[in-house]
């Protein structure tokens, strides 16, 4: 092996690593690194020197190494002998270094050296004289019997390489050398070793010697002065036969010395001689126990050479021994003769007859070993042409004779060890025929031996199992010699010379021949053969038939090529050969002679065999053929008083009597009439007409006549049935049934077959005679004895075939003329179907066999009686016109084809298959739409024979119909059925569905679809699945053209939904098909749904939810629904079908339905719904009165309109925000509460709009675009719910540059003035959200706007509108000058200053904050005013800043800080921003501090303060009365004397002792605080309270 330089270094590297591991002193690695250093240098071509010199040197010295494993050692010597391959010189140098002259050398360099010489012949010549020089010096040393084995396997070594090197040495690459000294060294070890160690030597030392004796003995032959010496010690190698272990060698030894002698062509003694085949032929012949194997083929392989050398005297050798009667000896001689045949030693064929005598001496011995022995031999002997016509014959005899002795043998078996003997002729038959079947007739000498003599094997009985490889050789004999015939210029053609041998007759060959053609049709090549050689033989047989069997007999011969022909053609083709030939031959006497010869021929088969049968009939067809009518009537008359010759006598008589009638009617009914009369006496049914055993009864006669009528010729046969055939039937039936005269129900079952198979055959032949207008008479009254006899077999077991034949019966007679009524044919159906679909499991009625053929025998009436009551309900359906009454004869099948019982339903199918399989004419109207529905889904059944007839039967429907279909494809998926795995199943019965789902009558959808929803009611789960996936699978194949029918088709669906719905898998199909309708009718499918009463139930909300489920309608669906809504909502009117229209909706939505297209239109649709049934009750539809079942406790609840619209748009929206197209709402799902209800709808649609995705422009401007008619509705609810969504839109500056927002806000205007105050405020909103929406408008239409929002401020009525209104009015302001409001301005703050103290947390703040920015609007017209109203509002803000409502008080800080500047009290700044610390301060020190800085300041504001507190007094609130309390009281303290003076004190008190008793607390403290405050002022001022 050649490396790269890569693979090189890296090996190199591999070996240099080795090496370091092989310097340790790990003893344990060393195997196996000398085991991968092995094969690593024998895989390589060059190593390195360096390399190749270290590994010698670790080699060598770990061989010598005693305290290494013998493994060890052994693997270091084989890797040092590897390195010879590389450098040979340096390996035998330290080899050689260590084998020195008289010191006794290590074991393991012995062996080393004996390796060399055997692996490097060529290289260790030369070294060869100094190794056996040295090797002589140490052989006395040896003392260890080691050590002398080792000896003994060198000098084997030694003594092989010198033989090549003496016989080869011109292949030797140098110069010859004295090869005779090498053997004189050679000879001297050997004489030491065979005189000084061979006498004492233990076993293993022997075997070695034994193995050395051999090539030396070899050797030294070749030197005339050493022959002698060395043949003188074969006797002491032949004694060493003694143990199994070391025989092979000891043979083997002897083999090599052969092989010299013969080489060195040297004679060996005779005396020795003898004692090597006796010795060779107990090695072959050990009788305690046989050879070793390889011991016996090396003794052969001695005898092959002692064949050739000596063959005269070897087969005396034989012949002397093989007349002794030891079996092992026998056998011994033949296997040795076999091989020396085999092996064609030229010498041996002198000795031929020699061979042949000794044959014969063992042929008459009856050991079945000694006979296949000698049928081995014959036959290699046949095949070397070691067979001469004198002496040859006897064993080809012998060969076929085995055959007979086998038959023979068989016939008569011996009790004991039967079993065992059987067994053994088996072999012997196996062997001779095999013998046979190699025989090669045309070898040297053969044709002599064999011909003509081998056509008395032809005829004998025995045999027959010979026949194939006879007929074979006969062949090729006669086919020889026509082709001898044709090319020489004299004729050499075989002849029949008889001489000492009695030939076959040629009568006697056509019979046999004819017969054994029979088994030509079960596939035996013996028939085959039979019918071949009839082809050349006609000549033989008779002159006349060349010409005829020339033409007729290839024609016979075709149907048998490629395949079995049918039995029955067959033999119909036969016998119609024979006819034809007899006719051809047209000679009495020769027609007799073959007449006889048939009959002897009888014993020669068993009476079940298909020849004993073909020969009954030959016998009949040869008598219908003799034109002697004397002749004829003395054999049929000899038949039927003596039918026990014929072996089986019913069927034998019944046979003949049958065929002879085709030319001999007249006769074999005069004869039978004649042999009825003959007997007139009285006999019941169970004894013959004919005292004696072995004689005909009346049964045995019925069937008779049943063969005679089938046989008869047609045109005769209607004249005399009734008269002659059947009235002799029923005669014989009835004297068969009575008992002492009286006529009784008769159970004889071979009395109702006989009876049942005479009809049968009666039948056939009336049918056959084809003439129309024969009425049969007899037909009912047949009919009904058949029927009683079906009705009398048990339904518990099936052990008679009563109900096969009896099927067959009938189904013949139901053919014949006069016509049976409907009603006949569906009783007479019925009554067989009850009597066999119910029967037990097939392996049930099996069980009550006792043994396997009562088993077998019962399955076989099983699947006879199931195939014959198929075959009968095929006739009677399809040979009637009338589709109807086809259909009411094959729905006799449905109870069966749905049974729970599997057995049954595989019955009923097989049955189906049968009947709408194979050619049918269907009547033209026929429907398959109801059979295909029925039978489809059990391609999926639990048993394969199910599956298989539904699937031939549902294709059988098609072909009924006409329609062609993939019939390879059909039948490739059909053989998958046979598959256990449900998946495939599936998968094939889906493929089957697609293929022929296209080719149903679209008239027979609905019948097909009414069957489809019964199975998966009603079927197994798979049988459901296939029903649904069958339904599917033509609904989308021919869904298009279901117009017409879709409303009963819709209408059958619903009608099984409520035991569907149980079976869940089934109910999904359901919803499925439904959805398939839908995407070919969308629209009809929406209407028919939304006729479903409100709410809908459970089931139409899953029909709704299916539709939904499919991605490719679902668009569809939801596009019918808008259209559906759209038209109900024209006028702004809900009604119920709305209604509907959104709860579909619902349904469709929630199943994730893709709303991105259509959801403009959806949103304004649905909201206008909403709007539209705000406070509705359910609108009532003539179709909603339908009975509600109620659980107990349950109150009935009624459906509210708007929440139902409601929950459609939740729906909608919550869709919506997955796709993208909404948010979530601010409101949570409390909007749906608030969008629901009359009250809050505003407000809901407010924060619905707010949930608006406005960054989808084109969503949200379609939106607007459709809801814009909305705001001119005719509607209110619908008016405000447009008006409040558009007023949440107008503050989205986007939708103000794409939108049509300015005619909103024209429109938004005018419902500003609307006499609805919810309308009024989301007008005003809009209004208020056009601020931020579109600022330039404002500005633009600030004159409109304001007059409209300042008006909302006088609806006090309704605060909401006020709020809304100054919302609006400061987000409009925010965006106005001093100037745009002027005209305004005074008219806004009175207005304003109202709200201050609002109950609406709401308006008080906005009117604050609204007070707070017109601060910064008063201009110089209005500043004087508004320091005015700021006076009389500031109790409000410092009073507020405790309001209960936390953004209040913070307005109300923010307000004083803008407002103090127009009063002038810039130093109050300091007071109020300590309500800007984290903690407010308390009221009452805010107060004083603030009334202290206010008094300095300015008195008259402080005296505003307190004559407006009064009203704050009585406030709803805790925190402002008590407020108002500590204001007053840091009032009075703050008020200069003049104003105390100035109080009216007893007010004040009274109001404020009136504070005391307030509920609170703090109040009741705060007036105690100032009572005591104003006391005390009144105190310093001497002012008397």
């Amino acid at each position: 092996m050649t490396l790269s330089t890569e693979e090189s270094i890296e090996m190199f590297g591999d070996i240099n690593l080795t090496l370091g591991m092989l310097n340790k002193e790990d003893i344990v690695n060393k195997e196996d690194i000398y085991s991968h250093l092995t094969s690593v240098i024998q895989n390589t071509d060059i190593l390195d020197d360096a390399i190749v010199q270290r590994l010698i040197y670790y080699a060598s010295k770990d061989m010598r190494d005693n305290n290494m494993l013998r493994e060890i050692r052994m693997l270091a010597g084989e890797v040092l002998v590897s390195l010879a391959a590389h450098d040979f010189n340096s390996v035998m140098y330290e080899v050689q270094s260590n084998f020195r002259i008289l010191e006794l050398p290590n074991e393991f360099v012995v062996l080393a050296l004996a390796e060399l010489a055997t692996s490097y012949v060529s290289q260790s010549i030369p070294f060869m004289m100094m190794t056996l020089l040295t090797m002589q010096t140490m052989l006395r040393l040896a003392e260890d019997e080691r050590m002398k084995g080792t000896f003994c396997i060198a000098l084997e070594k030694f003594s092989k390489a010198i033989y090549r090197y003496v016989n080869h040495w011109r292949d030797f690459p140098y110069p010859r050398l004295d090869a005779n000294r090498l053997s004189d060294k050679v000879f001297m070890l050997f004489q030491y070793i065979m005189e000084k160690w061979a006498p004492l030597a233990l076993p293993m030392q022997t075997l070695s010697i034994v193995k050395a004796h051999g090539p030396t003995v070899s050797l030294l032959l070749h030197r005339e002065d050493f022959r002698g010496y060395a043949l003188g010690q074969v006797p002491w190698l032949l004694n060493q036969h003694k143990d199994k272990e070391i025989d092979f060698h000891v043979t083997q030894s002897l083999k090599q010395i052969l092989t010299a002698a013969v080489l060195y062509d040297i004679g060996l003694p005779r005396s020795l001689r003898r004692s090597i085949f006796i010795n060779l032929l107990q090695q072959i012949c050990r009788a305690p126990e046989p050879p070793v194997k390889e011991n016996e083929m090396e003794a052969s392989s001695c005898f092959l050479i002692l064949a050739h050398s000596n063959p005269g005297e070897l087969m005396e050798f034989f012949d002397e021994q093989i007349r002794s009667n030891n079996e092992a000896i026998r056998m011994g001689i033949l296997t040795l003769l076999r091989s020396a045949v085999s092996a064609d030693e030229p010498r041996l064929r002198d000795h031929i007859i020699s061979i042949e005598r000794t044959v014969k001496i063992v042929m008459g011995d009856l050991s079945t070993k000694i006979r296949n022995s000698v049928l081995l031999l014959i036959q290699t002997m046949c095949e070397k042409s070691y067979i001469e016509a004198r002496e040859g014959w006897p064993l080809i005899d012998y060969v076929f004779s085995q055959v007979a002795t086998l038959n023979r043998n068989l016939e008569k078996p011996v009790k004991t060890n039967f079993h065992e003997n059987e067994k053994e002729e088996e072999s012997v038959r196996e062997t001779s025929l095999e013998v046979l079947k190699t025989l090669d007739p045309l070898v040297i000498g053969m044709p002599q031996v064999l011909w003509p003599r081998i056509l008395t094997f032809v005829v004998p009985a025995e045999y027959t199992e010979a026949l194939e490889p006879l007929f074979s050789i006969i062949r090729i004999l006669i086919m020889a010699e026509e082709k001898k015939k044709h090319s020489a210029k004299e004729s050499t053609a075989l002849v029949i010379s008889t001489g000492a041998v009695k030939l076959p007759s040629p009568q006697q060959l056509l019979a046999r021949l004819l017969v054994i053609s029979m088994t030509a049709s079960l596939g035996e090549l013996r028939g085959a053969g039979a019918i071949g050689l009839l082809k050349i033989l006609p000549e033989i047989i008779h002159p006349k038939l060349v010409d005829l069997w020339k033409t007729r007999l290839p024609e016979l011969l075709q149907p048998l090529e490629g395949k079995n022909i049918s039995t029955v053609l067959w033999e119909t083709m036969l016998l119609q050969l024979l006819k034809e030939s007899l006719w051809k031959i047209n000679d009495v006497a020769w027609t007799i002679q073959l007449t006889r010869d048939f009959k002897q021929q009888m014993g020669s088969y068993s009476n079940t065999s298909i020849e004993k049968k073909f020969l009954w009939k030959a016998l009949g067809t040869t008598l219908a053929s003799c034109q002697d009518s004397d002749f004829v009537n003395s054999q049929i008359k000899e038949f039927l008083t003596a039918p026990n010759q014929l072996g089986d006598q019913r069927q034998g008589i019944t046979s003949i009597l049958g065929y002879c009638a085709e030319n001999h009617l007249d006769i074999v009914l005069k004869v039978l009439k004649t042999f009825q009369d003959q007997e007139k006496f009285f006999m019941n049914r169970c004894k013959s007409l004919f005292s004696g055993k072995k004689s005909l009864t009346k049964t045995d006669v019925m069937v008779i006549y049943g063969a005679v009528a089938l046989h008869a010729p047609k045109k005769q046969l209607l004249s005399r049935l009734n008269q002659d055939i059947v009235s002799q039937v029923l005669f014989l039936h009835g004297q068969c049934s009575q008992v002492l005269g009286m006529s009784v129900m008769n159970k004889d079952m071979d009395l109702q077959m006989s009876f049942t198979r005479s009809i049968t055959e009666i039948g056939i032949a009336v049918q056959d005679a084809e003439d129309q207008g024969f009425q049969f008479s007899y037909k009912e009254m047949l009919i009904g004895y058949v029927l009683d006899f079906i009705r009398g077999e048990p339904l518990d077991s099936l052990a008679s075939p009563i109900r096969w034949k009896a099927l067959i019966a009938i189904r013949y007679l139901s053919k014949l003329k006069p016509q049976l009524s409907l009603q006949d044919h569906l009783n007479i159906l019925e009554e067989n179907i009850r009597r066999l679909l119910p029967l037990p499991p097939l392996e049930n009625l099996k069980s009550e066999g006792q043994t396997d053929k009562d088993k077998e025998h019962i399955q076989f009436l099983y699947e006879r009686s199931m195939d014959a009551l198929g075959k009968l309900l095929k006739t009677m359906m399809w040979d009637n016109v009338n589709a109807e009454d086809c259909q009411e004869m094959f729905n006799l099948l449905r109870m069966w084809l749905v049974s729970q019982k599997e057995w049954e339903r595989e019955r009923a199918f097989q049955i189906t298959a049968k009947v709408l399989t194979n050619d049918i004419e269907a009547p033209e109207n026929f429907k398959i739409g109801s059979l295909l529905g029925l039978l489809a889904p059990h391609s999926c059944d639990t048993l394969p024979t199910i599956r298989q007839a539904a699937a031939s039967s549902t294709i059988g429907l098609f072909y009924i119909k006409g329609i062609h279909l993939e019939v390879e494809r059909l039948q490739g998926l059909q053989e998958g059925l046979e598959s256990d795995d449900v998946q495939v199943q599936i998968k094939i019965s889906s493929k089957i569905a697609k293929i022929v789902g296209k080719f149903i009558p679209n008239e027979e959808i609905l019948m097909f679809l009414e069957e489809m929803l019964d199975g998966l009611e009603s079927l197994n789960p798979t049988c459901t699945k296939a029903c649904g996936i069958w339904m599917i699978t033509v609904l989308k194949e021919q869904g298009a053209a279901l117009e017409d029918q879709l409303l009963e088709i819709l209408d059958t669906i619903y009608h099984h939904m409520p035991v569907l719905r149980q079976k869940e898998e089934s109910f999904q199909f359901m919803l499925e098909a439904i959805s398939q309708i839908a995407s070919f009718h969308m629209d009809t499918v929406v209407v028919n749904l939304l006729q479903k009463p409100l709410p809908f139930d459970r089931d139409t909300k899953t029909l709704w939810k299916a539709l939904a489920e499919k991605p490719a309608s679902s668009g569809k669906l939801l596009q019918a629904l808008i259209d559906k809504l759209e038209t109900e909502l024209e006028d702004d009117i809900a009604r119920v079908e709305a209604i509907s229209v959104a709860c579909a909706m619902y349904e469709v939505i929630s199943m994730g339905t893709s709303v991105t297209g259509l959801y403009p239109e959806l949103f304004t649709l649905l909201l206008k719904l909403v709007s539209c049934t705000l406070g509705q009750k359910m609108p009532t539809s003539p179709w909603s009165r339908r009975r509600h079942v109620m659980q107990q406790g349950e109150q009935q609840q009624i459906p509210d309109p708007c929440r139902l619209s409601t929950a459609t748009l939740k729906c909608l929206q919550a869709q919506a925000m997955r796709e993208g197209l909404a948010k979530e709402s601010d409101e949570g799902d409390n909007l749906w509460t608030l969008l629901s209800s009359p009250s809050t709808h505003h407000i809901g649609v407010c924060s619905l709009a707010r949930s608006m995705a406005v960054w989808q422009h084109g969503v949200i401007l379609d939106i607007m675009e459709q809801l814009l008619s909305s705001l001119t509705s005719s509607s209110e609810n619908y008016r405000i719910t447009g008006t409040a969504f558009f007023s949440e839109l107008m503050k989205e500056p986007i939708l103000w540059k794409h939108g049509n927002l300015r005619d909103v806000l024209s429109l938004m205007d005018q419902s500003a003035w609307d006499s609805n105050a919810t309308l009024r405020q989301m007008a005003i909103r809009g209004l208020g959200n056009t601020a931020s929406g579109a600022p330039h408008k404002v500005k633009k239409h600030k004159q409109l706007m304001l007059e409209s929002i300042i008006r909302g401020l006088y609806h006090l009525a309704r605060t909401e509108v006020v709020c809304e209104s100054l919302k609006a009015l400061k987000k409009i302001l925010e965006l106005l000058t001093d100037q745009d409001v002027s005209f305004y301005f005074k008219e806004i703050v009175l207005q304003i200053r109202t709200f201050f103290e609002d109950e609406q947390d709401d308006v008080r703040l906005t009117a604050i904050l609204l007070f707070e920015d017109l601060a910064s609007l008063t201009g110089r017209r209005w500043k004087i005013f508004f320091a005015e109203e700021i006076k009389k509002s500031l109790i409000s803000f410092l009073l507020h800043l405790w309001d209960p409502n936390p953004k209040i008080g913070v307005a109300c800080r923010d307000v004083l800080m803008v407002c103090i500047p127009f009063l002038g009290l810039q130093e109050l700044y300091g007071v109020i921003d300590h309500l800007l610390d984290q903690e407010l301060p308390r009221a009452r020190d805010f107060y004083r501090q603030f009334c202290v800085k206010l008094a300095k300041k300015n008195q008259e504001i402080l005296w505003i303060l307190h004559t407006h507190s009064f009203t704050f007094f009585t406030s709803s609130w805790e925190v402002i009365r008590s407020a108002a309390v500590k204001l007053t009281d840091a009032v009075v303290l703050n008020l200069t004397s003049q104003y105390v003076e100035l109080l009216d004190r007893e007010q004040l008190t009274t109001r404020l002792q009136a504070l005391r008793q307030d509920p609170c607390i703090s109040v009741q403290r705060a007036a105690e605080a100032a009572l005591q405050t104003l006391l005390r002022r009144c105190k310093e001022t001497s002012i008397p309270l």
